[in-house]
């Protein structure tokens, strides 16, 4: 949820309603990082400056400070929700949206089940365990869903495990574009922006699981009284802005060549 409302009650201090700060800080804090990130990836990879810096495993690094943050505190998000389900449509509504416009348009790659498409589907697979009683929670919880996160980050590579510790996945998963959804992308396959269910809803989990451990035991005051304003209004409108900023940036760069 790059938007979600983060109503809730303070559990510590005086028990008032407020809006999570803290998290939409975070939120905001990535979401600008987000369109410096693609800033750096335009002028590089469509419009050809040299930016040195701009390559792994910086590159790496800074997108996955990126991703798993959202990830991670759209899953805490889920403690907070009234009805996940429509949530999850919303989403997946947008990544569907972005699907379409980015075929149409083709600056670049088509983005196939990207983040937003991520976000969705991971919220409706936690609505349906919360429903059925298995949604996750506890902090060894979370723990155990980062640990498998980090093993199948390969997942999309063809393998799993980490460093010398790997093992090589089925060929025949990857045999079909049927399952790229799933994080077994097929023949032919590609995406500008590119979060599988395997293994990034994982991270999303081990956020839903410690922020029901957190809900529980009560965040404390500071957490909502904290103060950043530009970053909480980012924060607040990080879904238009992940949507309307490529398209800003190709705008002005078009503008400045």
């Amino acid at each position: 949820m790059l938007a979600d409302v983060a109503h809730a009650t303070k559990h510590e201090g005086p028990s008032t309603h407020g809006r999570m700060a803290l998290f939409d800080i975070v939120r905001g804090f990535s979401v600008i990082s987000m369109v410096l990130f693609h800033l750096c990836y335009d002028l590089r990879y469509i419009y050809g400056h040299p930016l040195a810096f701009f390559q792994p495993p910086f590159q790496d690094i800074w997108r996955a400070s990126i991703s798993w943050t959202f990830l991670f505190i759209a899953g805490c998000m889920c403690s907070f929700s009234r009805n996940g389900l429509r949530r999850s449509f919303k989403y997946l509504t947008v990544a569907a949206i972005v699907f379409a416009t980015t075929t149409i348009v083709a600056v670049d790659t088509p983005i196939s089940f990207g983040i937003i498409f991520c976000m969705g589907a991971s919220t409706l697979i936690e609505h349906l365990l919360d429903r059925a009683g298995l949604a996750p929670k506890g902090y060894m919880a979370a723990f155990a869903f980062v640990v498998a996160f980090l093993l199948l980050l390969g997942v999309p590579h063809g393998y799993v495990g980490i460093g010398e510790a790997t093992f090589t996945l089925p060929p025949w998963l990857y045999d079909h574009r049927a399952l790229s959804f799933l994080g077994f992308p097929g023949p032919g396959f590609a995406s500008g922006d590119y979060y599988p269910l395997l293994p990034f809803s994982l991270m999303y989990l081990a956020g839903a699981a410690a922020g029901r451990q957190w809900r529980q035991n009560g965040y404390p005051s500071w957490t909502y009284d904290i103060c950043c304003p530009p970053l909480q209004l980012v924060g607040r409108h990080a879904l238009p802005i992940y949507v309307l900023h490529q398209p800003i940036l190709i705008g002005l760069l078009e503008l400045m060549r």
